[in-house]
């Protein structure tokens, strides 16, 4: 283990040893390589050296004082903060890169610091609109460097305080001007990073309420008529989340990246790389969880064995060692077909098969939350006190788990596209 990151040992020394996080990456590897290609697995290992070289040359204790944005530059020099796409435009390749390789690089990450995982995510969901919609403006461009290098955290600006879940009759408003700038005026709310972040992607509505005059704008957080604040989030102490308010927040006619009307449709092709994302997340703590667990009840003696061998405590962990690993597969599976779609057809996947996906996208985010929260609760109950003190990561995992039905479309949203896509699939069917 690191230096300690607690005042008080409630674990002892032989079992702390056990929870490296070499040792834990070793558990989840021997899981993994019978249904990771080559260069996934490879790439997996990669990330996770350089996570365990990066943990012991600055004795990160994963402990309460230190701050986790400070750690961003050294990632984003290595290419870990996204491999969702190559980034050719701002001079930065990757060979290894997808959403099936950003699986690989976000489980590593979680093992190391769920909490510094879950902000690159964020991150992540500011790159890809400006990835997508940079239209070789130079602004655009350096900011999206930016992001990708590890310069500054991003943020992406949908919820507000009267508008949860429902982000398409937003109140926040933005009037265009005589030169092509824009206007904005309103707050948004629970945004990951965005006290941190330089860089940051927002939307509003031309009309309050009317989704089909929204428009997508890039925003230098050191413009004049932006102010954040941070919103305390009990459950994730390291990350910085924002309420954010526009007064008369003049956004420059080339940080527009998607016009009047353009902005619905730039945020709903958003939902699918984003709603995976999260699934993503929730699978990586479930193993982070599990691992814990697992080692945990392979040492910890009571009635002079191990307590692995107790049907409560066994049986419970292969129930959800069963249902993580075949989550997983199936989470590979899709990432991979998206993978091949989007090559196949240079980067814009047609329509059809798009809202497919996006159904498909709400299926494994729905599935992960709830699979995240389960494994996460179950995992810290059975390590007893071991699993809810500090000396161990299990109470991030457990704390981030509760989040997970909420952020990206909460568990009732993601029923509701559900639903929908029934609907369509039955006219579709049914002659």
């Amino acid at each position: 283990m690191p230096g300690k990151k607690f005042e008080i040992q409630a674990v002892n020394d032989e079992i702390l040893e056990k929870f490296s996080l070499k040792n834990r990456y070793s558990f989840l590897n021997n899981n993994l390589m019978a249904i990771l290609s080559t260069e996934e697995f490879n790439f997996l290992k990669e990330v996770q050296r350089f996570c365990m070289r990066f943990e012991k040359k600055n004795d990160i204790t994963h402990g309460p004082d230190e701050d986790i944005y400070d750690w961003v530059p050294a990632f984003g020099e290595k290419g870990y903060i996204t491999r969702q796409h190559t980034f050719d435009v701002c001079d930065v390749q990757y060979e290894n890169w997808g959403l099936a390789m950003d699986l690989m690089r976000n489980i590593a990450l979680d093992f190391f610091d769920p909490q510094f995982a879950m902000g690159g995510g964020a991150t992540v969901l500011a790159i890809n609109p400006v990835y997508e919609h940079h239209d070789n403006v130079p602004v655009r461009i350096e900011a999206l460097k930016d992001l990708v290098t590890g310069k500054s955290p991003g943020a992406i600006l949908i919820t507000e305080p009267e508008r949860g879940s429902d982000a398409v009759h937003q109140l926040t408003t933005c009037t265009e001007q005589d030169d092509g700038s824009f206007l904005l005026n309103g707050v948004k709310i629970y945004n990951t990073n965005a006290p941190k972040s330089k860089w940051l992607v927002s939307y509003a509505t031309a009309e309050q309420n009317n989704g089909n005059t929204m428009a997508q704008f890039l925003i230098d957080s050191s413009w004049e008529g932006f102010k954040v604040d941070r919103v305390n989030i009990p459950w994730v102490p390291k990350l910085y989340l924002g309420k954010e308010t526009f007064t008369n927040l003049r956004v420059p006619k080339e940080y527009v990246l998607g016009g009047v009307g353009k902005g619905r449709e730039h945020l709903f092709e958003g939902l699918v790389p984003e709603r995976i994302s999260i699934a993503i997340m929730g699978v990586s703590e479930a193993w982070g969880a599990l691992t814990y667990a697992v080692i945990y009840a392979n040492n910890r003696k009571q009635f002079n064995q191990e307590i692995l061998k107790f049907q409560g405590v066994g049986f419970l962990l292969a129930d959800l060692w069963a249902r993580t690993t075949n989550l997983s597969i199936g989470l590979l599976k899709f990432c991979e077909s998206y993978d091949e779609k989007y090559e196949k057809f240079g980067g814009e996947i047609p329509k059809n098969i798009s809202q497919a996906m996006v159904a498909s996208a709400s299926m494994f985010k729905y599935q992960a939350a709830k699979l995240s929260k389960k494994v996460c609760y179950e995992c810290a109950n059975n390590m007893g006190g071991a699993g809810l003190c500090d000396n161990t990561l299990m109470h991030d995992y457990l704390n981030i788990s509760r989040i997970q039905e909420i952020v990206g479309g909460s568990r009732q949203i993601q029923q509701y596209i559900m639903s929908l896509s029934l609907r369509t699939l039955y006219k579709m069917s049914i002659s």
